[in-house]
This record gives structure tokens, C-alpha cells and sequence, in this order.
């Protein structure tokens, strides 16, 4: 980790379009997702394998984590909560790897993930309750908190990007200060700490995205649920 690693270096550049190092490494955690999928999915089995067992496990520990919080919803949101989780993680771990960093310590990142996140709280509101049902939500408990509930919107979706490109930026300047000022003499400690940290952060992350998108939810299973107290 050198002392301009902290900076995001553009690699390309084509009139106003920079190409940067961030882009890059986004690109291979993509790529690195993409290709492990493929690699497990393609032979799947019966008697599953040590590979194959573990990603079941991990696929069931997301399913879990949704279920918890929004049990009637797993099948819809599972793929972009459990999409999200895994990209934030190895985005997070990669900056652990020499010359690489973190795409999340760039704000620009963690804003277009954020984004993803509030633009995925509207689509799963709307596809499951309708148009009408989903903007009807903003109303309740009382028409005037219409302001709030728009301001609520907005505010929660930058606190999610800023959080996120915080602590990773963070993360990597503390270990960068104590690399100048103690050596290599404690790559192991640092090396730890990088890995909790970046597991932490994406689960905060992945659990704020998964209320938020329940959230938009609630009022339809909050109405289901009247109608079933209604017919019994």
C-alpha cells in the first residue's frame, strides 16, 4: 500500500470520460462474481460437493437474513439482496490484495450502489403492491408527513453511500498510517482488521438495503394481514 493509494487515479481519459482505477477494479469484482457463478452452477449435483456446499450454505444464510425481515418477499428481492451483498463483500476484501483497492473508499461507487438501492426500494413497491397502493404508502399515517416521508427518501440514500465510503476510506487510512509509522512489522493485525471490517460494513450495508426495501413493503403485508384478521 503506497501513500497515493488513498487517491482515485484516472487511468484513461477521453475528453470529459475518465476511466479510473475504480472503474477498473469494479470491472473485476464483476468479472470475478461472473465467473464464479458460472463455475459452480454449471455442474451441479445431487450429493453436492465441499464447493457446492458452501455456496448452499451461503445462499441459505441470505434467504434467512430476508426471511427475517420480509418473509413474504424472499423469491422477489433474494436475487438483488443476495447480488448485493456478495459484490459489496469482495469489493470491501479486494483492497487487501497489493496494488488493488477498494472500489467502495470512492464516493462516486458507493453512491451509484446507493442509488441502485433506492431505485430498487421503488421497483419492488410498485411491481408487488401497483402504482397506487405503493404511492398511497407516502400518505400514511397522515397525509402531512408527505414532506418527511419524500425528505426520508433522499436522506437515508445518502447517508447509505457516505456510511459505506467512510468507513472503507477510513479503514484504509488508518492501516496506511500505521504502516508509515510501524513498518511491515504488523502486516497480520492490519490484514485482520481490513477483513472484519470489510464483512462488517457489508452486512450494515446489505441489512440497510433489505429494510429499505421492506420498508416499501410494509404496507401491503400490513393490509394482507387485516384481511386475514378479517376472515377469521
Amino acid at each position: 500500500m503506497g501513500e497515493d493509494s488513498l487517491f482515485i487515479r484516472p487511468i484513461f481519459e477521453l475528453g470529459p470520460v475518465q476511466l479510473t482505477n475504480t472503474v477498473i477494479t469494479t470491472w473485476v469484482v464483476m468479472a470475478i462474481i461472473g465467473c464464479f457463478a458460472w463455475l459452480v452452477t454449471r455442474r451441479l449435483q445431487m450429493r453436492p460437493g465441499r464447493l457446492q456446499t458452501l455456496v448452499e450454505a451461503m445462499v441459505s444464510v441470505i434467504e434467512e437474513s430476508i426471511r427475517d425481515i420480509a418473509p413474504q418477499h424472499v423469491q422477489q428481492i433474494m436475487p438483488f439482496i443476495g447480488t448485493l451483498w456478495v459484490f459489496i463483500v469482495i469489493a470491501n476484501l479486494i483492497g487487501i490484495i497489493p496494488g488493488m483497492h477498494s472500489p467502495t473508499r470512492d464516493l462516486s461507487a458507493t453512491a451509484a450502489i446507493a442509488f441502485l438501492v433506492f431505485l430498487s426500494v421503488h421497483w419492488y413497491g410498485i411491481r408487488i403492491q401497483g402504482l397506487k397502493n405503493y404511492l398511497l404508502h407516502y400518505l400514511k399515517p397522515s397525509p402531512l408527513l408527505l414532506p418527511f416521508n419524500l425528505i426520508s427518501e433522499v436522506t437515508r440514500t445518502i447517508a447509505l453511500a457516505v456510511r459505506l465510503f467512510g468507513n472503507m476510506m477510513s479503514l484504509e487510512m488508518v492501516a496506511l498510517l500505521i504502516l508509515i509509522v510501524a513498518g511491515f512489522l504488523v502486516p497480520v493485525p492490519i490484514l485482520m482488521l481490513h477483513i472484519v471490517e470489510a464483512l462488517v460494513q457489508a452486512y450494515i450495508f446489505g441489512m440497510l438495503a433489505l429494510i429499505y426495501v421492506a420498508g416499501g413493503l410494509q404496507s401491503q403485508q400490513l393490509r394482507q394481514q387485516k384481511q386475514g384478521e378479517n376472515h377469521a
